[in-house]
């Protein structure tokens, strides 16, 4: 666990093509994988406001959840950014929970001395960093809000309770305003 942000409760990669990740890690019986599409998905990119559009798929490997993240189109984002030096794609961030908010978290690491830059957020909800002394993995701050709880929960009772066969790639809709698990949309 980090004596800075605790425990790193998921492993981000960024990969150049989400179904081949997820059938690398379905192979390896790690699933299933819940996944949606994001598109005009709003955010700040280096300050600036911008519009993603992304693939992301979500399975556990029991308390660790993997995530792949495949950026789309032409906006620029630390994923896009990340295949541009890592073509076959590999780990982008450990995420981890902030029991406050992002802000709060952020002035505590200002507090404790940490250089760091914000590279991109979603709103008050996430927050990417990156060390400015030893730039790399960089750290996601992510809100403990009830909603991403409760698509975790899903995800990871779905991994304590998959045959590793059925259904290894499942939709999450949050069309309702709460995550749904819908069959995989082709």
């Amino acid at each position: 666990m980090s004596n800075v942000f605790g425990a790193v409760l998921q492993q981000g990669y960024v990969v150049p093509d989400i179904d081949a990740a997820m059938k690398h890690w379905i192979a390896r019986g790690i699933g299933p994988f819940y996944m949606e599409h994001l598109k005009e998905f709003p955010g700040e990119v280096g300050g600036k406001p911008v519009k993603l559009e992304l693939k992301a798929g979500f399975a556990y490997s029991g308390d660790q959840q993997i995530e792949v993240i495949e950026p789309i189109g032409p906006v620029a984002s630390i994923y896009s950014e990340y295949l541009k030096d890592h073509p076959e794609g590999g780990l982008q961030h450990l995420a981890v929970f902030c029991d406050g908010t992002i802000q709060e978290k952020l002035d505590e690491l200002k507090a404790k001395g940490m250089k760091f830059e914000v590279r991109q957020t979603y709103g008050d909800q996430h927050a990417y960093i990156d060390s400015v002394d030893q730039p790399g993995v960089m750290m996601q701050l992510m809100f403990r809000g009830e909603m991403i709880e409760k698509m975790f929960a899903i995800i990871k009772e779905g991994a304590d309770t998959w045959d590793g066969k059925t259904d290894p790639v499942r939709g999450i809709d949050w069309s309702s305003g709460t995550p749904v698990v819908k069959p995989r949309a082709a």
